[in-house]
C-alpha cells in the first residue's frame, strides 16, 4: 500500500475550496489562543448555524425533536453540540471529539514580582513543552480576571501591532558555557520560565519602584489591582497571527495547531452537513494536554449529562437508554498526529509514519512502549471507515506516534471507549508538535474537513 500525494488529485475547485477553507482557519486559530476564546469562537459559529442553547431550551420547557440543532456549554471552557437524527437510543451518535486547550504558560496567583529592578509575573508551564523553545519570543497575555464584586475583566494584550509584547529573557551565549553543557530538559528550568513585563521605575523613592509601576499601568489601563490575579485565568501564548509558509504556501504556521485544527474541521463538517440520520455530535473539550482531568475535561459528567438532558426533553430518558445511547454511538477522536521529519528520520518508522500531504490520519492506537494507556480500535471500524473513505474519495493514511521504544502520547479516545462505542483516533498530522509554532498541511486540513463530513453522513 502505498499512500498518494493528495496535492496532485486536486481540480481547480477543489483547490479553491482548500484555500478558502485555509484563509478561514487562519483566522480561527489567530484569534482562539485559548479554550475560552475557542469556545467563544465556536458558540458564535453554531448560534450562526442554527444551534440554540440548550439551557434556553430546558428553561422554557420546550421538548426537542429530529432534526434540532442544540449546544451546551461548561464553564465557558468547552462545548457540546447535537444535531438530532432518527432513533438515539438504537442507532446512537456519530461523534467529532476535539480538544481546544494547547500547552502555554499560566500566570500563578502570585504572579508580579520586582528583582534587581526588573518586574516579572511568575508562571507555572502547562501541558507537555521543551522547556528552552519558550524564551526570547514575543508573547501575549490572554485570559480573564474576575473581580470581587463579581465583573470580568476580559485580557487580550500583545495581538495588535500597537500593544507591547512580553518574553522569558535567555542567557547570552558568551556566557553560556555551562548551560550549554545540560540536559535538554534542564537547559531552561521551569521556574524560569519567569515573563518581563517592565524596567522603568513610579519614581526614586518608592519602595519596589517598578513593580509599583507595572501595578499603575495596570489600574490606569485595565483597573486591575494586584489582587485581582489571586482570581484570574491569564495564559501568555505566543504573539502573532498564524500564517502561510512556504514558497508555495503549502503549510500553515501558527500557535495551538494541537488541536484546533482537528477542533475547526470538526465544527465545520458538523455545520455542513444537512440533516443527519443518525444524531451528529460535535465535543470540543478541555484539559486533554493535562490529562483530561476536571469539570471541563473529557472525563468530566459534562456530556454525559447533556446527553441525559437530551434524551429528557425527547421523552426518551431512562438510565438503561442513556447506556444504549452511548454504546450505539460511533466516535472519530479528533487528535492531531506527528508528521515525519526527515531531519530526525532516526526516531520514526517511515512505514508506520504520517507524511504532510497524504491527508486525515488513522491512528489505531497511541501510547507507547507496549501501547500503554492508548486506545486500540478494532478492525472491523476501521474497515468501516475505509470503505466511507473511499466512497467519499478522501485521502488517509495511518501512522504510529514515533518508534515503539520512543512514542507515545495519549488523547481523549480512551474515555469515550469505556462506554462500549467504536472509536479510532484520526486527524491531522502536525510538524513541531506542542513547540510554540507548529506547522500542518493546507491539503491535510481540508482532507480531515472532508473525512469529518463523511463519517457524520455515513458511519
Amino acid at each position: 500500500m502505498k499512500d498518494k500525494n493528495a496535492w496532485n488529485s486536486y481540480s481547480e475547485t477543489e483547490r479553491k475550496a482548500l484555500e478558502k477553507l485555509s484563509k478561514d482557519y487562519i483566522d480561527f486559530i489567530s484569534k482562539g489562543k485559548t479554550e475560552r476564546e475557542c469556545t467563544d469562537l465556536l458558540v458564535a459559529m453554531a448560534k450562526e448555524n442554527g444551534y440554540r442553547d440548550l439551557a434556553d431550551i430546558i428553561a422554557s420547557g420546550e421538548t426537542l425533536k429530529a432534526g434540532d440543532k442544540v449546544y451546551a456549554v461548561q464553564m465557558n471552557k468547552c462545548i457540546a453540540m447535537f444535531h438530532l437524527g432518527e432513533d438515539l437510543v438504537e442507532r446512537g451518535m456519530n461523534i467529532l471529539g476535539a480538544h481546544i486547550d494547547s500547552p502555554r504558560l499560566d500566570l500563578k496567583q502570585n504572579p508580579l514580582y520586582e528583582s534587581d529592578e526588573l518586574a516579572y509575573f511568575n508562571t507555572a508551564y502547562y501541558g507537555g513543552i521543551k522547556k528552552y523553545q519558550w524564551v526570547t519570543m514575543p508573547l501575549a497575555l490572554h485570559g480573564v480576571i474576575v473581580k470581587k464584586d463579581g465583573s470580568k475583566v476580559t485580557v487580550n494584550i500583545g495581538e495588535k501591532p500597537e500593544d507591547p509584547v512580553f518574553f522569558v529573557s535567555d542567557l547570552l551565549i558568551h556566557l553560556a558555557g555551562e548551560q550549554m553543557e545540560r540536559k535538554a530538559s534542564k537547559v531552561v528550568e521551569g521556574e524560569k520560565l519567569d515573563i518581563l513585563i517592565g524596567s522603568e521605575p513610579l519614581d526614586e523613592d518608592t519602595e519596589k519602584a517598578v513593580k509599583a509601576n507595572v501595578l499603575a499601568i495596570l489600574k490606569d489601563k485595565y483597573d486591575i489591582d494586584e489582587d485581582d490575579f489571586w482570581s484570574a485565568e491569564i495564559e501568555a501564548v505566543p504573539a502573532g497571527r498564524a500564517r502561510e509558509a512556504g514558497f508555495d504556501r503549502s503549510l500553515i504556521l501558527g500557535y495551538g495547531h494541537d488541536d484546533r485544527c482537528c477542533a475547526y474541521t470538526s465544527a465545520l463538517a458538523l455545520f455542513d452537513i444537512e440533516t443527519p440520520s443518525r444524531t451528529a455530535c460535535g465535543l470540543f473539550v478541555d484539559k486533554e494536554e493535562i490529562g483530561s482531568v476536571g469539570a471541563t475535561s473529557m472525563q468530566s459528567h459534562f456530556f454525559e449529562d447533556t446527553v441525559r438532558e437530551i434524551l429528557n426533553l425527547m421523552g426518551l430518558y431512562t438510565e438503561l437508554n442513556l447506556t444504549r445511547t452511548l454504546r450505539n454511538s460511533r466516535m472519530l477522536s479528533s487528535d492531531v498526529s506527528a508528521t515525519y521529519d526527515p531531519l530526525y528520520a532516526e526516531s520514526f518508522d517511515k512505514d508506520n509514519a504520517a507524511f504532510f500531504g497524504r491527508g486525515i490520519v488513522f491512528n489505531k492506537y497511541t501510547g507507547g512502549r507496549g501501547k500503554s494507556s492508548s486506545n486500540d480500535a478494532n478492525a472491523e471500524y476501521l474497515g468501516m471507515l475505509r470503505r466511507i473513505f473511499h466512497k467519499h474519495d478522501v485521502a488517509f493514511q495511518s501512522a504510529e506516534l514515533g518508534k515503539v521504544d520512543l512514542g507515545g502520547g495519549g488523547t481523549i479516545a480512551y474515555i469515550l471507549s469505556l462506554y462500549g462505542m467504536d472509536v479510532v483516533d484520526s486527524g491531522i498530522a502536525v510538524l513541531n508538535m506542542h513547540a510554540p509554532w507548529e506547522a500542518i498541511s493546507k491539503s491535510d486540513l481540508y482532507e480531515a474537513y472532508k473525512g469529518y463530513c463523511a463519517f457524520l453522513i455515513e458511519a
